[in-house]
Parts: structure tokens; C-alpha cells; sequence
């Protein structure tokens, strides 16, 4: 089936809920390598996911309260999300698709308050899940 084509520019959205961690989510932007380009912007091929890079989000959990800071990242793309005949260079092209996984990398642990002090959360990555908003409502690829 055949969807929008990502490009240089297209934000990658993040949904809140990363497993029991709630994030303070921000877009991030995605960076292009294809040498292709659609109404003057690159398109974006496997691989540019990994590059992507949200720094600075704050985070908590129902039992870290006091809030950390980390790093959202895309983890893997959806089955729908890469072109499976077109190609670029030899590499799939990215596609709008559903949803894809993400991670939420812990910089600065949330802290559980107690009387003997602060308690830093333990967990150092929390899954997640996104999607993509493309401003390419006219190529498609399968």
C-alpha cells in the first residue's frame, strides 16, 4: 500500500506514556540524506530515523515524583513505515505508515521523595511509542 514519503523537515511526534514514566514530549525534527528531493526538500531514507534526537524532556512516575530529564530517540520504525519496492541510493524510503517505537533515554533519574532523602529511579531507558506529521500530502511511495 502506498503512503506519504517523509521529508527533510517532518516531525516525528511522541506519545506521552512511556510504560510507567509519563514524558513532557517535544517533536523532533527529522534530518534527510536522500539525495532525491520533493518540492525542494530531500527525502528520508532508513537510517535517518537513528539520527534523530529530542534532549531535555522531563519525566516522572507515579513513584518517582520529584521529575528527571532525558532524551527521546526513535527506536525502530513500523512494519509500514519503509517503502518495500521504491528505493533511493539502495535504501528503503521512510513512510508516514502508523506508529513507530521509541525510547526515552534517562539522563537525570526522577527521584522518589523519603524521609531519609531523595531515591533515584533505577530504570536508565522507558519504551515507548510515535508517529509521524509530514508536510508531504502529495508523493507516495510502496
Amino acid at each position: 500500500m502506498s503512503d506519504y514519503i517523509i521529508v527533510e523537515g517532518d516531525q516525528a511526534v511522541f506519545m506521552p506514556a512511556f510504560g510507567a514514566a509519563i514524558v513532557v514530549v517535544q517533536p523532533g525534527v527529522m534530518q534527510a540524506s536522500g539525495q532525491t528531493t520533493l518540492a525542494g526538500k530531500k527525502i528520508c531514507l532508513q537510517g535517518d530515523e537513528s539520527k534523530l534526537s529530542v534532549p531535555g524532556c522531563g519525566y516522572m512516575t507515579p513513584q518517582y515524583s520529584i521529575p528527571g530529564v532525558g532524551t527521546l530517540k526513535i527506536n525502530a520504525l513500523g512494519g509500514n513505515q519503509t517503502s518495500k519496492k521504491a528505493k533511493s541510493g539502495n535504501k528503503a524510503i521512510i513512510l508516514k505508515g502508523s506508529l513507530f517505537t521509541a525510547k526515552f533515554e534517562v539522563q537525570t533519574p526522577a527521584q522518589q521523595p523519603t524521609p531519609a532523602g531523595p531515591v533515584p529511579d533505577a530504570t536508565p531507558m522507558y519504551s515507548g511509542s510515535g508517529n509521524f506529521i509530514t508536510t508531504n500530502l502529495k508523493f507516495t511511495a510502496s
